[in-house]
């Protein structure tokens, strides 16, 4: 009898202790998922995935007057000049001072402190081509007034470029990959497309807690303009490719990587829908527009943001779309235009009809914008 209480008690002891050691070790992984916030097993990674964020599409809603934008001056010392358009000549500011008011919610104000505070000892990258450095320099304005001349720095690696905050040990990051993909030159200097090769890119990605991608506009192919002149797919050597073909598969390659490299605990991952473009073939010059639109009759969506779901749709890793493209298209007043170099209104006024930049964005301007969205999503 008495042996059979000490096989009963040793039975408890061990059963108590597997308990604890249950808990432990989900609480453990719940604190590590807490940042994540993986709540959803589907990976339709639209941004309805985040609790905060459920009755929220930010996607749909309209330009509001705000007296209260910009977030940050103009002065702002990391802008590229092509972006600071009043410094450049542009006789208004209004395009500064509007805000995106979603349908039936609000983004909250972007407050640079509690965004470094929440992003210590983290690493924010955005990958992609002049549009994402366009939406990174606006984040490092959006913050670095906040941080003493002393503590911030610049320091450049390769393709890459890291605003870092010293104090709280993170960085603001962008990385030069405006395919994903590796685009490399070739015999008689001929740019090659390899469709299925992308770690020379990838390898700066590695470590990163928070990865923003973008790639749509380098991929529009026409007569007049191309970003290569043959496309390789293992051993294969194309001349004419279908762009949204080599899309796919470009994204193919980016998703593969992905998934078998980077740790959703570890890693969070957006890819931010294209950037419209207001003249081109599909739009109107924005030389001289000096407010938003107010709505579309009939949205337009672009093929490669159908191309990009369908791919996400395959992919085991969770990725989370930041949808600006309709928000964005609404804003013809947003571009530099002519204001792109600093040069006097006479000879601005001669360069409108041939030389208007209706593609990256004034800063201030939309890209804060995206950046206050983003912060709402992390």
């Amino acid at each position: 009898m008495a042996k059979s209480h000490l096989f009963f008690f040793i039975l408890l002891v061990v059963f108590f202790f597997c308990c604890f050691s249950y808990i432990e070790s989900s609480k453990y992984d719940q604190e590590e998922l807490q940042w994540l916030d993986d709540k959803d097993d589907e990976i339709s990674m639209v941004q309805s995935r985040h609790s905060s964020l459920r009755t929220c599409d930010f996607a749909k809603g309209k330009w509001v007057y705000d007296q209260t934008y910009p977030l940050y001056d103009a002065t702002c010392p990391y802008l590229s000049t092509a972006v600071t358009c009043r410094k450049n000549g542009r006789p208004d500011s209004n395009y500064e001072k509007w805000k995106w008011k979603p349908h039936g919610c609000s983004i909250p104000r972007f407050d640079a402190l509690d965004f470094l505070g929440r992003m210590r000892r983290k690493r924010i990258m955005l990958v992609g081509d002049s549009i994402m450095r366009n939406q990174w320099e606006s984040l490092v304005c959006l913050v670095q007034s906040v941080v003493p001349t002393a503590r911030k720095t610049v320091i450049y690696n390769g393709p890459t470029m890291a605003f870092l905050a010293l104090d709280y040990e993170m960085s603001i990051e962008f990385s030069w990959a405006p395919l994903l993909v590796e685009l490399r030159k070739g015999p008689d200097s001929k740019r090659i497309l390899h469709l299925d090769s992308i770690e020379e890119n990838a390898k700066y990605w590695r470590g990163v807690d928070v990865l923003v991608f973008d790639s749509a506009h380098w991929w529009t192919h026409s007569d007049k303009w191309s970003s290569w002149d043959f496309v390789m797919e293992g051993n294969n050597i194309y001349k004419n490719i279908n762009p949204t073909v080599a899309y796919e598969k470009g994204l193919t390659t980016w998703a593969k990587w992905i998934d078998l490299n980077l740790d959703p605990r570890r890693t969070r991952v957006f890819f931010r829908s294209m950037s419209p473009r207001h003249n081109r073939e599909n739009g109107w010059k924005c030389h001289n527009q000096k407010e938003p639109l107010e709505y579309f009759s009939r949205p337009h969506v672009p093929e490669q943001l159908l191309v990009l779901q369908k791919v996400l749709r395959r992919m085991e890793f969770p990725v989370y779309i930041q949808d600006i493209t309709t928000m964005s298209a609404l804003r013809r007043d947003g571009h530099p235009s002519i204001y792109a170099r600093a040069s006097g209104e006479k000879n601005n006024q001669q360069l409108k009809d041939h030389d208007s930049d209706c593609s990256h964005w004034c800063l201030p301007g939309v890209p804060d914008t995206w950046n206050e969205i983003l912060n709402a999503m992390l």
